[in-house]
């Protein structure tokens, strides 16, 4: 309700800011008070800086209407089942929430076959691949990258049984999805493809670039 006397109300406070974590602190899921600095911290924010990748990708996989942008937009909510599995520890949660955050193994056997039927469409990998292929090649790269460091901070909270198993082996998989992803992608734009070859003797650059392709 507004004062026709005022006419520039004081606006309602918004609920994106809730001041409860200015000393440092924040809640988990299971209602814990932890410091930002811990371990579970690292592993949600990297986590969702995966999925801001995963966003700039798809704006421009969307450009190019490439087939990768559902599978993207899907990844993207997993990442958020991701999230809620970490941050509800598994040794120190209620049964109930740990039901409810649990994570399906059946996720990764999803990656993996779609690792399978885009890769079945690449050429043979015969080289290390650099980061290149055009737009949506280097941002699915990018991804790769990001969900590694993913998979390296979460591994520990996965080894002390804060984390389940399945959460690492969908990271791990991720990561090669976004590998075989950003391939398809550049094949699919008929882009270059660049890749380290070892040099020689009479060669001037390890550089060696090539249009993606089915052989």
């Amino acid at each position: 309700m507004t004062d026709d006397n005022n006419p520039n109300p004081k606006p309602k406070k918004s609920n994106v800011y809730t001041r409860t974590g200015d000393k440092g602190k924040s809640s988990l899921y299971n209602g814990e008070r932890r410091s930002k600095t811990d371990d579970i911290f690292n592993a949600l924010g990297t986590v969702d800086e995966l999925s801001s990748c995963i966003g700039i990708a798809n704006h421009y996989c969307k450009k190019v209407e490439n087939g990768l942008e559902d599978k993207l937009v899907e990844i993207q909510c997993k990442l958020i089942e991701v999230g809620s599995n970490i941050a509800t520890p598994r040794n120190s949660s209620h049964t109930s929430k740990l039901s409810f955050t649990s994570f399906d193994e059946e996720n990764v056997n999803l990656l993996e076959a779609w690792i399978d039927n885009l890769d079945s469409q690449l050429p043979p990998l015969k080289n290390f691949i650099l980061p290149s292929g055009g737009e949506s090649a280097v941002f699915l790269h990018q991804c790769r990258s990001v969900c590694r460091r993913a998979e390296r901070v979460t591994v520990p909270l996965v080894e002390a049984e804060v984390a389940e198993q399945s959460v690492g082996k969908y990271l791990n998989r991720l990561s090669d999805f976004f590998f075989v992803a950003a391939r398809y992608a550049a094949m699919f734009e008929k882009q270059i493809e660049n890749y380290y070859e070892q040099r020689r003797d009479d060669k001037e650059s390890n550089l060696v670039k090539r249009e993606l392709s089915k052989q």
